[in-house]
């Protein structure tokens, strides 16, 4: 064995050995090894795991992998304290915080625990004591470089703190500027949206429902940028309707949301009308008997009811959903041939020579009128308008006439009468005949309190009338068409030119029309102002039985099986409807369709290009009579010897507030009896009515009036010469008492609203005026008119008789 060198040594070293250089570990002192230690836990803190040091391969590039003891964890150190609170920033790497390593702290390589890092600063706290230099220095910066710094600090922060970004940012900058800018620049800024987008908007929130709906001039430009505004006046009769019926019903219904401008219901309305009659292919329809097998004299659609009138006496009053007969007016002892109705009041005239009033409420008939020698064969209700009058010095004003609603009737002898219209609750009255048949119903006519006055001057019988305020056309056998003043009783033209009897006429006072149709087969537009005749259509080969009137089109019917429309301004012929093989027996048109009943069918036409749109009914034996208003279309017809009403509903679900318009345009919803009630809250000016009143009242023992007319007469001066001799009130729910030159009344401007938003509408019905003529004031004491009746009398007082007259 071989022996080991001895190893050479002197004082203070040692020689080693070749081989044991390669073994040898390299040894580091202990302060080098917690600064290295400290280097890289601040540099790797992101990637590394608590309480494991990984082997770092710079410092210990030959040393192999190897398992070490898991350490205790580290305790997190604190830096909290009561003057301290917790930090509200959030962490910058999200949850959970990592802990807060200090470059001083020792390492934790061992196994047992270590002491704990001396208390430090919290970086929290710092950064907030530095918050306000910083906010300082921020602000301080232009703008572009704010957007910069700010968009750099949002890149860099994590999904939590975008979200409370967010929450803050949000509220803050939304506006809504529907609520902010001025009423004006919203109607602008409205006016470019669609129909559907509107109504879309205004479920966005209520304030937007609120400014959309009662915005009247966005709905105004909508009504006239889809081609269904028709001139003004039937669509300020409609918001005229709306505002009554809203008055009604107001006490009764709560409203949460304001509601919508009458130009908003209109505009759905026409809306409906245009879209659910054309394209609803399957409407709702049901069809009932009726009247057993006579036939259908007059067709009305009233408030939500059908009201038929026959040959065989009766008049029946149905249900338009169900079909149920709802009452049964029984008591003319002859054909009803005349039919009118407001709310619920209908009159009828029959060939038993009589005028029956009916209640709808109760069933009940509550007045007779004879005076009449033969059949009734047209009737009309009137009911008070404002109508333009014009002065003996050409100036224009405006008056509301008749004072009180009025019936007009003409009959087969020859003549014509006035009556006024009873209100519910006014004394029943019965006349001669109606009890007994034996006595002559005209016997008692100068005794009834409700006749104002009896209108003579026709040769023969008088077939049609039409009347609208106190101007009355009717058309008579003697070939004439005569215009009548109803409040005076004058007959104020004879309208000379056909050559034949005059079957049908119609009337619009706006535009200062009368038109007439003929059996010798022509039109005519007759000026009733000057007693012209503007217009002779020709072009139909025999009698022109029917004629229906719009603001756009005038439509005659006749016997030569075709329909013809015309522009009633100029005459032009616009389209002739030509497709039913019989005489027309009934139609009726608005400004989108006409429907119309001939020999075996009933036909829908489009009144604009002529064309026809579908067949409602067919394999008939005919069609009587037909009605429709809004989404109800009702019609009376003959199948096997049997009547049979068919009623179609072209609405929907959706549709339950389409809103119809009558035809005619004459609405009944305004009654005489609000009429009164605002006349007795006008304390002001009663004394002056009073006074009035006793400087109109007949003196009795001047002979003019029979002793036992005197209690009918007193009791009616009472109300109707307040009716007549004081100013018509300004209500807030007539928009019309202050259009068309109305705006200069000398009681407007104290007039007043239930608020701002109902003045800026009727300030719009008041700029929609189109037929403004002149300067005109308001409309002067309502007693009072430009020529006094040549008969000494008031204009709503019954006609007074002197003593010993007979009837004429």
């Amino acid at each position: 064995m071989q022996e080991e060198d001895p190893v050479a040594s002197g004082k203070g070293w040692t020689m080693l050995k070749h081989e044991d250089t390669a073994d040898q570990t390299k040894v580091v002192g202990l302060a080098e090894a917690v600064e290295r230690y400290g280097r890289k836990r601040s540099h790797g803190a992101d990637n590394m795991m608590e309480g494991v040091e990984p082997t770092t391969p710079e410092f210990e590039p030959n040393t192999p992998p190897r398992k070490k003891a898991r350490p205790t964890h580290l305790p997190q150190i604190s830096t909290l304290n009561a003057a301290a609170p917790p930090s509200p920033l959030p962490s910058p790497h999200g949850t959970p915080p990592p802990q807060t390593i200090w470059p001083s702290a020792p390492p934790s390589g061992a196994s047992s625990p270590q002491p704990h890092a001396p208390l430090q600063p919290d970086l929290s706290l710092t950064a907030l004591l530095t918050l306000p230099s910083l906010l300082s220095h921020f602000t301080n910066l232009p703008q572009q470089l704010q957007s910069h710094y700010l968009l750099t600090l949002l890149r860099h922060s994590p999904l939590p703190v975008l979200r409370t970004l967010h929450s803050v940012l949000t509220p803050t900058l939304a506006r809504d500027f529907l609520t902010l800018l001025p009423p004006e620049l919203v109607s602008h800024v409205l006016s470019f949206l669609p129909y559907s987008t509107l109504a879309r908007a205004s479920r966005v929130s209520k304030s937007w429902r609120a400014i959309i709906d009662s915005d009247p001039l966005l709905w105004r430009d909508l009504l006239k940028s889809t081609k269904i505004w028709f001139g003004g006046d039937t669509e300020r009769n409609f918001a005229h309707s709306i505002y009554a019926r809203r008055q009604l019903e107001s006490p009764s219904i709560p409203h949460t949301l304001p509601l919508p401008h009458p130009y908003k219901t209109l505009f759905k309305s026409r809306h409906l009308t245009r879209l659910r009659w054309v394209q609803n292919e399957n409407p709702k329809h049901h069809s009932f008997q009726a009247h057993g097998s006579s036939v259908v004299t007059c067709l009305l659609f009233s408030h939500g009811r059908i009201i038929s009138a026959s040959d065989d006496h009766s008049i029946h009053v149905y249900s338009p959903i169900t079909g149920e007969l709802l009452q049964a007016l029984d008591g003319h002892e002859g054909g009803v041939w005349a039919l009118a109705a407001s709310k619920d009041t209908l009159v009828s005239g029959s060939t038993d020579r009589t005028v029956r009033i009916w209640n709808l409420a109760t069933g009940k008939c509550t007045h007779i009128f004879g005076g009449h020698t033969s059949t009734v064969r047209c009737l009309a209700i009137v009911k008070p308008e404002w109508i333009d009058i014009e002065s003996e010095s050409g100036t224009i004003t405006k008056e509301k006439w008749p004072k009180r609603s009025v019936i007009v009737t003409g009959s087969r002898d020859h003549s014509l009468r006035v009556w006024t219209l009873p209100r519910p609750g006014d004394p029943e009255y019965r006349c001669y005949g109606a009890d007994d048949a034996e006595a002559d119903p005209a016997d008692d006519v100068d005794e009834n309190p409700y006749h104002r006055m009896h209108l003579e001057g026709h040769d023969h019988a008088v077939r049609a009338l039409a009347a609208r305020g106190r101007t009355l056309v009717s058309g008579s056998y003697d070939c004439t068409v005569r215009i009548w003043d109803i409040v005076t009783g004058e007959c104020k033209w004879v309208l000379v030119g056909h050559t034949q009897k005059v079957y049908s006429v119609v009337l619009d006072i706006t535009r200062n029309l009368a038109c007439s149709g003929s059996m010798d087969g022509t039109v005519r537009v007759w000026n009733i102002r000057t007693g012209q005749c503007q217009h002779t259509l020709t072009g139909h080969t025999s009698l022109v039985g029917l004629l229906g009137l719009s603001p756009s089109h005038l439509v005659s019917a006749a016997a030569d099986s075709t329909l013809r429309i015309w522009d009633p301004e100029t005459g032009e012929l616009q389209n002739t409807l030509a497709a039913h093989t019989g005489a027309i027996t009934c139609f009726q048109h608005d400004e989108f369709k006409v429907l119309s009943g001939s020999d075996g069918t009933l036909k829908m036409w489009n009144v604009r290009d002529g064309t026809v749109v579908r067949d409602l009914l067919t394999g008939i034996s005919g069609v009587w009579q037909v009605v429709f208003e809004g989404r109800w279309c009702v019609a009376a017809s003959n199948r096997n010897l049997t009547t049979v009403l068919d009623v179609w509903d072209f609405g929907t679900d959706e549709d339950d507030d389409w809103a119809g318009e009558p035809p005619g345009g004459v609405y009944d919803d305004d009654t005489d009896e609000e009429e009164e009630e605002e006349m007795e809250m006008e304390k002001d000016e009663q004394a002056d009515v009073d006074a009035m009143d006793q400087d109109l009242e007949v003196d009795p023992s001047d002979g003019s009036i029979e002793s036992e007319d005197l209690p009918h007469i007193q009791a009616r001066n009472i109300a109707d010469e307040t009716d007549s001799d004081r100013p018509a009130p300004v209500r807030e729910d007539e928009p019309m008492d202050q259009a068309s030159g109305v705006g200069a009344s000398k009681w407007a401007p104290g007039a007043t609203s239930r608020s701002a938003n109902h003045q800026r509408n009727r300030a719009l019905l008041v700029g929609d005026s189109s037929s403004r003529r002149g300067g005109g004031t308001g409309p002067p004491l309502a007693g009072v008119p430009a020529r006094l009746p040549a008969n000494n009398e008031t204009p709503t007082r019954p006609r007074i008789r002197p003593a010993g007259k007979g009837r004429r």
